[in-house]
């Protein structure tokens, strides 16, 4: 094999080694993608997070929609939701969603619980552009979800697969809120959570839906911690180690 062909075939095989991933490391776009990911976590302060007062401090709630549980068993990400939230008050206005694209077949439960059909996932962005779009409107805000183990569990997964980096954002458990408020409380999903602080449930199990529910809780409850003495998210996390 002389060396023409020796280049081309290193070529060929480096082209379909970036097939995989569901299209992502292909040329400079996802170059770029990386380049922008790893930026965003060296410009994040979490130090000086843990000491803003937490009725000033700006986040972006989030939720997402999945085929199941396991990531590492092959689940995936379908849809995610977010809205920012400053000073206390939901910025109707700033908000993020996005389909992700999936060409298997949907389970008929994920079809009715979510409301997604697979001919809009068949069209939707991938999930490496979708992630890079969700970080550009994130920045490096803190992130809120209720019962965030599994959003967590999602994105660290994703950006280490995806992106060879580790998910490095904050993520606050709305849990953590009422474990003070209300540590009686035996409301542990959103949907109960919502209905025990009189907030109406809608759009329920849409990432969007969701998302906007979790940020009632967080302005409902913050001012309530506050006046238990955790003014910061370091008083927080002091006071849940003592729970």
């Amino acid at each position: 094999m002389g060396f023409e062909p020796i280049i081309h075939f290193m070529k060929e095989m480096h082209g379909k080694m970036n097939l995989n991933l569901g299209g992502t490391f292909q040329g400079s776009q996802s170059m770029q993608q990386v380049a922008y990911l790893r930026q965003l976590q060296r410009d994040m302060k979490k130090e000086e997070t843990l000491l803003i007062p937490l009725n000033e401090l700006d986040i972006v709630v989030f939720d997402i929609e999945t085929t199941g549980f396991y990531p590492g068993q092959g689940d995936t990400i379908l849809s995610i939701g977010a809205v920012k939230v400053s000073g206390g008050s939901i910025k109707e206005e700033d908000v993020f969603y996005s389909l992700v694209r999936y060409e298997n077949p949907l389970t008929s439960e994920i079809q009715k619980l979510t409301g997604i059909d697979e001919m809009q996932l068949r069209d939707a962005p991938l999930l490496a552009d979708v992630l890079i779009d969700f970080f550009k409107f994130v920045r490096e805000l803190p992130l809120v979800a209720h019962h965030a183990t599994h959003e967590k569990n999602f994105l660290q997964h994703a950006s280490w697969k995806l992106f060879k980096a580790p998910f490095k954002h904050r993520i606050i458990d709305t849990s953590f809120l009422y474990r003070i408020a209300d540590p009686s409380m035996e409301h542990v999903t959103l949907e109960d959570c919502c209905e025990h602080n009189q907030i109406q449930v809608k759009d329920r199990h849409h990432a969007l839906g969701d998302a906007k529910l979790a940020a009632k809780l967080w302005c409902i409850y913050i001012p309530i911690i506050q006046k238990l003495g955790c003014e910061t998210l370091r008083d927080l996390y002091e006071r849940l180690a003592k729970v």
